[in-house]
């Protein structure tokens, strides 16, 4: 996926914005937290595409050729796209997509509501309440 085409497709998810910063990295938000960079990360490199993952999908991604934990966002689980062979530009997506959600996810929920994002609903309460001891699909 090239520079143009990473920032074609984050402009089309839900209230992302994008700056450029830190020498020209290309740097997409979603309520003012990054989800996702493309960028040289060493002098002398090509562009290069990172995001942030989930705990599992960092686990499973960093175990693939090509892809590696990002310099200095490693311990917020965020990966660093090596080569272009390393994910296909639909697994990409994919990926960004998943970004996406998990950063939009921890905005509160007026955030989300502005930014035109799914707003979670409140947890529900038994009637005397107070928050359910059973799990989900628990009765």
């Amino acid at each position: 996926m090239t520079r143009a085409e990473f920032d074609a497709f984050c402009q089309t998810l839900t209230g992302a914005t994008h700056v450029i910063q830190w020498g020209g990295a290309s740097v997409w938000k979603v309520g003012g937290k990054i989800f996702a960079i493309c960028s040289h990360w060493r002098a002398g490199e090509t562009d290069r595409i990172s995001f942030k993952c989930s705990d599992l999908s960092y686990r499973i991604l960093t175990d693939l050729p090509g892809i590696s934990p990002a310099p200095y966002l490693a311990r917020a689980k965020w990966v660093l796209v090596e080569t272009g062979e390393a994910l296909d530009d639909e697994d990409t997506r994919a990926h960004i997509t998943a970004a996406h959600e998990i950063i939009a996810g921890k905005l509160t929920r007026a955030r989300r509501a502005e930014l035109g994002l799914p707003v979670k609903s409140a947890a529900r309460k038994a009637t005397t309440g107070k928050p359910s001891r059973a799990g989900p699909g628990c009765a």
